[in-house]
């Protein structure tokens, strides 16, 4: 059983900066590509970021130069680092990660971290 657990969210003004983390556990044997995604209320859920295992990344166009995705590959561990956070940024955060767990590979999803940034 695969496990994303993330943290880091919350409330902030706008301008201001969050950290947000996600921790896979279980049966791992490999994670390929990591990612955070976020989705508002009665809308698609959109790619924010993604990180390769060997550190490519891809950044929507509404968030390059402001947010900044990175790994620990040791930790099994995605981070994204939220600055300039504007009000359009609110929405819940889902970590998504490839993993192969020793029969196959699978995506798997956190449950999902509120970020609100108010005016």
């Amino acid at each position: 059983q695969v496990q994303l657990v993330e943290s880091g969210g919350g409330l902030v003004q706008a301008g201001g900066s969050l950290r947000l983390s996600c921790a896979a556990s279980g049966r791992i044997f490999s994670i390929n590509v990591m990612g955070w995604y976020r989705q508002a209320p009665g809308k698609q859920r959109e790619l924010v970021a993604s990180i390769t295992s060997i550190g490519s990344t891809n950044y929507a166009d509404s968030v390059k130069g402001r947010f900044t995705i990175s790994r620990d590959n040791a930790k099994n561990t995605v981070y994204l680092q939220m600055n300039s956070l504007k009000p359009e940024d609110t929405d819940v955060y889902y970590c998504n990660a490839r993993i192969h767990w020793g029969g196959g590979w699978n995506d798997y999803w956190g449950q999902g971290t509120q970020v609100t940034v108010s005016s």
